[in-house]
C-alpha cells in the first residue's frame, strides 16, 4: 500500500532533519546567554494574548525553514480558503464556518445572517429566564439551568462556564450532564426543583445515545415529579440541526435553536450550542467571548506567518511531532478557572488531527495528531512535572498564566505566577553535575553522599515551553485563547495535508456499542464474535439478569 511521506511535501525536509539533529548540542540557556533579546525576539501579541515562544527549540534558521514548509503548503492560501467559506472539510463536503459565528460586522452571507438572527432569539429567551418571567409548570420561575450534552455539546460550554465564574451574574444556576453513566443525572437531579428547572438538550443530530437517554430520564424525572406533559415545554429547549427530530422527541419547535452542518461540534460554543455559557455570564459577556475570538480570527487572517500567533504554535507543534520525536503536548493553564481547558483541547486537537490518512485518501507514512494532556498549575506540580523535568521524554509545554487575578489575595497569585515562570525557567535551564555537586559540598555533604546523590539531583534542562500570558481571564481574553488554539489545529492540518473538521474514528465504537447492547438485552451473543467480547457480554448478563 502506497504511503505518502513528509518529504513528498516539502523540499525543505532534509534541511529541517539536519537542524533537529544539531539541536543535540544546543543548549537553550546558552542561547539566552548568548542574545538578551531573545525573549523580545521571539515573542508575539495580539487581541490581548502575549506568546512568549523563546524557551523553544528553534533559531532564526529553524524558524525560517519551518515558515518556509508552510509557504509550501500554501497556508496563507488554506487560510483565505477557510475563511471565506469553502469546503475545506473534503469528506463531508462542507465548509468550517465557526469563524461566522463570531463575526461582529454587519451580516452580508446567508450564515452569518442566520447567526445573527439566532443570536437575538437566543438574547430574548435569556432576558426572559433572568428577569423571571419565564415560568416552570408550577409558575415558579427557573433558578437552575441543565445542559444536556456530550462530546462539542458538553466540553466547550462546560470549560468556559468555569473560566468565566467571576463573570456569573447569579440569575440561575448552571449545570451540566454527559455521561450515558445513570449516577451523573441522579446525583444532579437530587439537588434540583422539578417546578423550577430548564433543561437544554443539546445534539447537533440529535441521535446521540448518551444525550438521549439523559433527555428521556429527565422527562420521565420531570414527568413522575408533577409536571404535566403538556407543560414538558416550559421545562425543555433544543440546540440542534435536526429540528424535526427535535420535534418528534416532544420539544416545541419554537423552543428548538438551529445549529448548522457548517459548523462541527467541537467548534460550536459559539452558537447557541453555548446557551449555558449566556445563561451563566449574560449576553452581553457571550458577545464579549465571541468579539475576543473574532479579534483573534483576524489576526490569524492577516498577520505574517512569522508573527501569526496560531500559526506558530501549530509550526512549533509541527517541529516537535515530526523532526524531534515527541508525540504528546502539556497544556498547563496557571489559573484555578481554567481547570476544564486541557480536556477541552484534548477534543479540539486530538478529534481534529488524529488522522492518519490524507486528504486526498493517501495513507501517511508520519506522525500526526498529538496526545495533548494537562492539568491546572500548580497542582500538576505535586503530580506529573516529576517526569517533566528528569524523564527521558520530552513534552513539549503550553504554560498560560494572567497578569491579574479576579480575586482580592494578592499574595497567592504572585506564587502562582512565580511558580509558573520558574517551571518554565527550570524546564529550559536545568542544574547540570557541576553545579549539583557544588550545592551538595555547600550544604555539608560528604563525599560518599555527593557521589549517590549527585546525578539523582541533575536536571538536564533544554525541555520546550510557550508562555502564553493574558492581562486578565475575561470573556474577551478567553475567546482569543479558544480561538488561537482552533486556529493552530487548521494550521497542523493543512501543514499535515490532512482533513481537521471529520472525525470518522469515533463512529465505529458507537456501532458496536448498539450492537452489544442489543445482545445485551436479548442475551442472544454472536457466535462470531471474539472469546473476550463474548465473555465481558456474559459476565455482564449474568449481574444483571433482571435487565
Amino acid at each position: 500500500m502506497q504511503k505518502r511521506q513528509l518529504s513528498d511535501l516539502y523540499n525543505n525536509w532534509d534541511q529541517l532533519t539536519t537542524s533537529a539533529a544539531s539541536w543535540k548540542e544546543k543548549k537553550l540557556k546558552d542561547l539566552f546567554s548568548e542574545d538578551r533579546n531573545r525573549a523580545a525576539r521571539y515573542s508575539v501579541s495580539a487581541a490581548g494574548l502575549c506568546l512568549d515562544f523563546s524557551k523553544n527549540h528553534i533559531d532564526e534558521s529553524t524558524l525560517s525553514l519551518l515558515v518556509n514548509s508552510a509557504q509550501q503548503a500554501d497556508l496563507q492560501g488554506a487560510i483565505k480558503r477557510l475563511m471565506r467559506g469553502d469546503h475545506v472539510n473534503n469528506t463531508e463536503n462542507r465548509p468550517a464556518l465557526h469563524s461566522a459565528l463570531r463575526y461582529s460586522g454587519k451580516a452580508k452571507t446567508d450564515e452569518e445572517k442566520s447567526v445573527e438572527a439566532t443570536l437575538e432569539k437566543m438574547s430574548a429567551l435569556i432576558d426572559t429566564v433572568h428577569s423571571g418571567d419565564w415560568k416552570g409548570f408550577k409558575g415558579d420561575k427557573i433558578t437552575d439551568v441543565v445542559n444536556i450534552g456530550i462530546g462539542g455539546s458538553d466540553l466547550g460550554p462546560r470549560m468556559v462556564t468555569k473560566a468565566l465564574t467571576p463573570f456569573h451574574t447569579g440569575h440561575v444556576n448552571v449545570h451540566f450532564i454527559a455521561n450515558i453513566d445513570g449516577a451523573e443525572i441522579y446525583d444532579l437531579s437530587q439537588q434540583l426543583n422539578p417546578a423550577s428547572t430548564l433543561f437544554l438538550v443539546a445534539s447537533k443530530s440529535f441521535s446521540t445515545l448518551e444525550t438521549l437517554e439523559n433527555s428521556l430520564t429527565a422527562r420521565d424525572w420531570m414527568l413522575k415529579n408533577g409536571c404535566p406533559e403538556n407543560e414538558l415545554k416550559k421545562h425543555f429547549i433544543a440546540i440542534s440541526s435536526k429540528v424535526d427530530k427535535a420535534v418528534e422527541f416532544g420539544i416545541a419547535e419554537e423552543n428548538v435553536y438551529p445549529l448548522w452542518d457548517w459548523v462541527g461540534g467541537r467548534y460550536s460554543l459559539w452558537s447557541a450550542i453555548g446557551m449555558p455559557i449566556a445563561f451563566a455570564v449574560g449576553m452581553d459577556n457571550f458577545n464579549k467571548l465571541r468579539a475576543g475570538a473574532g479579534a483573534m480570527d483576524e489576526h490569524f487572517a492577516t498577520a505574517p506567518l512569522e508573527k501569526n500567533i496560531p500559526v506558530l504554535m501549530g509550526l512549533l507543534m509541527f517541529w516537535y511531532s515530526n523532526f524531534m520525536g515527541t508525540d504528546t503536548q502539556a497544556i498547563l493553564p496557571y489559573a484555578y478557572h481554567l481547570q476544564l481547558l486541557p480536556a477541552y483541547l484534548q477534543q479540539l486537537e486530538m478529534e481534529s488531527n488524529g488522522k492518519s490518512v490524507c486528504k486526498d485518501g493517501v495513507r501517511v507514512d508520519y506522525q500526526t495528531g498529538s496526545i495533548v494532556w494537562g492539568t491546572e498549575g500548580t497542582n500538576g506540580q505535586h503530580s506529573f512535572h516529576q517526569l517533566l523535568h528528569q524523564g527521558t521524554t520530552m513534552v513539549p509545554i503550553d504554560f498560560i498564566a494572567t497578569l491579574k487575578a479576579h480575586h482580592p489575595y494578592d499574595h497567592q497569585h504572585k506564587y502562582l505566577f512565580a511558580n509558573c515562570v520558574a517551571q518554565s525557567q527550570a524546564l529550559m535551564a536545568g542544574r547540570d553535575l557541576e553545579t549539583t555537586v557544588a550545592e551538595l559540598r555547600a550544604s555539608g555533604a560528604n563525599e560518599e553522599d555527593i557521589q549517590t546523590l549527585a546525578e539523582h539531583k541533575v536536571h538536564p534542562g533544554n525541555r520546550p515551553s510557550n508562555t502564553i500570558l493574558m492581562d486578565q481571564l475575561t470573556p474577551e481574553t478567553l475567546g482569543a485563547l479558544i480561538a488561537a488554539y482552533e486556529q493552530k489545529v487548521y494550521t497542523l492540518g493543512v501543514l499535515w495535508n490532512i482533513n481537521s473538521y471529520d472525525q470518522w474514528g469515533v463512529e465505529l465504537g458507537k456501532l458496536l456499542g448498539t450492537h452489544i447492547a442489543t445482545s445485551i438485552s436479548t442475551t442472544d451473543i454472536p457466535g462470531d464474535w471474539d472469546s473476550s467480547t463474548q465473555t465481558l457480554v456474559r459476565k455482564f448478563n449474568s449481574a444483571n439478569q433482571s435487565i
